[in-house]
């Protein structure tokens, strides 16, 4: 099967072949999202060496390893098994010495597992790439982990001989909801675009959680599928995406709890107190690496003060607190849930949250996706006397061209029917938000709903529809 939707990434990786110096490339991203597929699709065939770390081995186990690899890719030495990373990667040297290819491409993947306890991997590579593979011209060395955090604490953040040596770094996201469907199509299903937009919700953009889905399957059958039958294939994925991802999860995994007890995000302080954390460098940096690995984002919300605020935005993660933390027995519970209210109820809630995942999408159809804009929630308590109802808008676009998109996200199965109760929601929303925060702007209300809207009286007090069809775009 082909690379789907990931041009800009493998434009990046094969113009670096161009380079007329050695090449020092990290990729990194959630766990599932690509890493690994991306490098071997962009490379297949030319690589002087690849290898992979063994999970949760020792270090004796990982040099042997290694070893092997070389051995693999031709190495001819008599030397045997490296007792350090330092004789292993002086190896590796010598394999680079006896490759004629005119780029020697080195492909290190999940680098973070080879770093155990007590060993010298990060100085060893610190010097293969300083003291020999920097001072050649013909070198692309390409890493990866899965613990995005590894990554970012050795490599980025790399106070010693690797500060500042990485010629391009690529953050690996998730699918959107057209690379999604351009993916599904390449497997031969026929899911239309409200089936992926419904799994869009369950399953996020991650290519893995997509990639065994059947011909002829519904979507209801495919996430049972993968979290309720006997042998589920993602059943314990909560688990191991957090063991994957950090080296000692249990704070990173306190800070999601707590976010996932409130849907609109915390403040810093609200989640310090939720969680017990310190208010310290600590804690910012693993915020930090939460947002890296797109689990979670950090934006502003505006009000009667402005404030940062964190939020949950995983689609599985939030399903998972849902309906898989206490799971269900039922082989066929989805199918059996589906059509239930308090389904109905948790899709409005993640139907805004694909749409935030998608705001470039929401621009391109307003026909704004050139202006300068600002993105934001807005929130303001009630007020009476000074005439302020009290209004949560998650969606807030204010552009360079003196508009402000007010943006309202309706989950419906069929054209939005927008009620009298709606139109007045909306006006109160409009009138809290220019009496806050004084805007000078003109203000127009966007609806985004799968299906558009009914025309009737109210829907005339909306100034802009957003499709679903849009969001695909």
């Amino acid at each position: 099967m082909s690379l789907i939707a990931r041009n800009k990434e493998l434009n990046m990786l094969t113009q670096a072949l161009d380079k007329a110096e050695s090449q020092f490339i990290a990729v990194y991203g959630r766990r599932r999202v690509g890493k690994t597929y991306l490098i071997r699709e962009a490379f297949t065939g030319r690589f002087c060496f690849t290898h992979t770390g063994y999970y949760n081995l020792p270090k004796d186990q990982q040099l042997e390893g290694f070893y092997s690899s070389l051995k693999k890719a031709g190495l001819h030495c008599d030397e045997s098994v490296p007792g350090n990373w330092m004789q292993a990667f002086d190896l590796l040297e010598q394999l680079i010495d006896q490759c004629r290819d005119e780029k020697k491409i080195i492909f290190l993947d999940e680098l973070s597992w080879m770093d155990t306890a007590r060993c010298d991997l990060v100085p060893a590579l610190e010097h293969f790439w300083n003291a020999y593979a920097s001072a050649r011209r013909d070198v692309v060395l390409i890493i990866c982990s899965s613990a995005t955090t590894w990554i970012l604490d050795h490599i980025f953040h790399n106070r010693g001989g690797l500060h500042n040596r990485l010629t391009l770094s690529i953050h690996l996201a998730p699918f959107t909801l057209a690379e999604v469907e351009a993916y599904v199509r390449s497997l031969g299903s026929s899911l239309n675009r409200m089936q992926i937009l419904d799994g869009y919700m369950v399953l996020g953009g991650i290519p893995y959680y997509w990639s065994h889905i059947g011909k002829g399957m519904s979507i209801e059958q495919y996430i049972d599928y993968l979290f309720f039958q006997r042998s589920a294939l993602l059943k314990d994925e909560f688990e191991y995406l957090f063991r994957s991802l950090f080296s000692k999860p249990e704070a990173y995994i306190s800070i999601i709890y707590a976010l996932a007890s409130r849907r609109k995000g915390l403040s810093r302080n609200e989640l310090l107190e939720q969680t017990g954390l310190a208010s310290s460098g600590d804690t910012t940096r693993k915020l930090s690496e939460l947002e890296n690995c797109d689990l979670i984002r950090i934006y502003q919300s505006y009000g009667e003060r402005k404030e940062k605020r964190y939020q949950l935005i995983d689609p599985f993660i939030l399903f998972y607190f849902h309906f898989l933390e206490h799971r269900s027995q039922d082989p066929e519970f989805w199918m059996h849930q589906v059509n239930t209210s308090a389904t109905y109820t948790w899709k409005g809630l993640s139907f805004e949250l694909v749409c935030l995942l998608h705001v470039e999408e929401i621009k391109k159809a307003l026909g704004i996706a050139s202006v300068l804009t600002d993105v934001f929630t807005f929130s303001a308590k009630a007020n009476l006397e000074e005439g302020i109802h009290g209004s949560q808008i998650d969606l807030v676009i204010k552009r360079a061209d003196h508009v402000t998109n007010l943006a309202e996200m309706k989950y419906a199965r069929d054209e939005y029917l927008i009620t009298k109760a709606d139109d007045d929601a909306l006006r109160r929303k409009r009138s809290d938000y220019k009496r806050v925060t004084k805007s000078k702007d003109a203000l127009y209300v966007t609806l985004v709903s799968p299906y558009g809207v009914i025309r009737n009286t109210y829907a005339g007090n909306v100034d802009s529809v957003v499709t679903g069809d849009d969001l695909f775009q």
